[in-house]
């Protein structure tokens, strides 16, 4: 089992904010290599307090929507991120999923497009401003890899297939080093001897995910078209049993971790095997909350 330690995803819910500033200082003290924030909630806002809890553990936003504020306020944020917490944070951003764009009613142009000039203007603007973090790019498929060779400093997957990465990887080797580039992807996590339950847990987790079809795209063309097909029509029968079938075993230990403590932390090894620099676990419960979910992949990693 390894001992590369992964690092952990961490959002506060309103009504935890004190006790997941908290956690992340237990997070830090127990040796995971990183903490990074989802969109959900106030990521920035949970990156400051981590900086000022936190002395040594490298942290970030796993995603930061960049419809969300103009890359001036953007850039002045992560700069100052940068200085306070003496290096140690990373700005990651995306274009979020366009169920969200709808709700914040933006207009918006092309995703690769968007995210070019948004990047660009934000490093003209941080120049001003004492220099940003590292930029990682929200990736999935291989144009947005591309795009974040070209104008960041790493990227990050959410339910990445593993079996995928290798490919996905190979166009990161054509544009860049592992020294310079860093890779990360979001994993759902659940640890329970029961694996059924396991992963039932974590296919409710991704059911959300499989009705996006940027996601349907890329799961088949790693390899899941069957599944992705059985997903569609079972969508567009409105069948959420259905689309819970459709998700296969295969297909869901391929993208997430379920199971016992030893097939959780081989899967956390076989990530990081892959040549991806930090495997982000983002964990669940069977039985609980995030309280217990962290209580138990703490209990797993001691």
């Amino acid at each position: 089992m390894t001992e590369r330690m992964p690092a952990l995803s961490l959002a506060a819910a309103p009504g935890r904010r004190a006790r997941t500033v908290q956690l992340a200082a237990q997070i830090e003290e127990r040796g995971y290599s990183g903490i990074y924030c989802p969109s959900f909630g106030d990521a920035l806002g949970l990156c400051l307090s981590i900086a000022h809890a936190t002395s040594r553990i490298e942290f970030g936003t796993s995603i930061q929507p960049i419809y969300l504020q103009h890359p001036m306020a953007l850039a002045t944020t992560a700069s100052y991120l940068h200085e306070i917490s003496g290096g140690r944070f990373r700005l990651g951003v995306g274009v979020t999923h366009g169920p969200v764009v709808e709700r914040l009613g933006v207009k918006t142009g092309k995703p690769l497009s968007d995210m070019r000039e948004y990047v660009t203007t934000m490093r003209e603007l941080g120049e001003q401003m004492g220099g940003l973090p590292p930029v990682i790019l929200a990736a999935l498929r291989d144009k947005m890899v591309g795009l974040s060779i070209a104008v960041g400093d790493g990227a990050v997957w959410a339910n990445a297939s593993r079996s995928r990465m290798p490919h996905s990887l190979s166009l990161v080797g054509n544009g860049s080093t592992a020294d310079e580039f860093w890779i990360g992807n979001m994993i759902p996590t659940v640890i329970d001897d029961d694996l059924d339950a396991a992963r039932a847990r974590n296919r409710k987790t991704l059911q959300g995910y499989v009705a996006l079809p940027n996601y349907r795209k890329y799961w088949s063309e790693a390899g899941y078209a069957a599944e992705m097909s059985a997903v569609a029509d079972a969508l567009d029968s409105r069948d959420s049993g259905a689309v819970l079938a459709a998700m296969s075993d295969r297909w869901l230990d391929d993208c997430t971790l379920s199971g016992s403590v030893e097939r959780v932390r081989n899967g956390v090894d076989a990530w990081f095997d892959t040549g991806v620099t930090a495997p982000v676990l983002v964990p669940s419960s069977t039985s609980g909350g995030q309280a217990k979910a962290f209580t138990e992949v703490f209990a797993a990693f001691e």
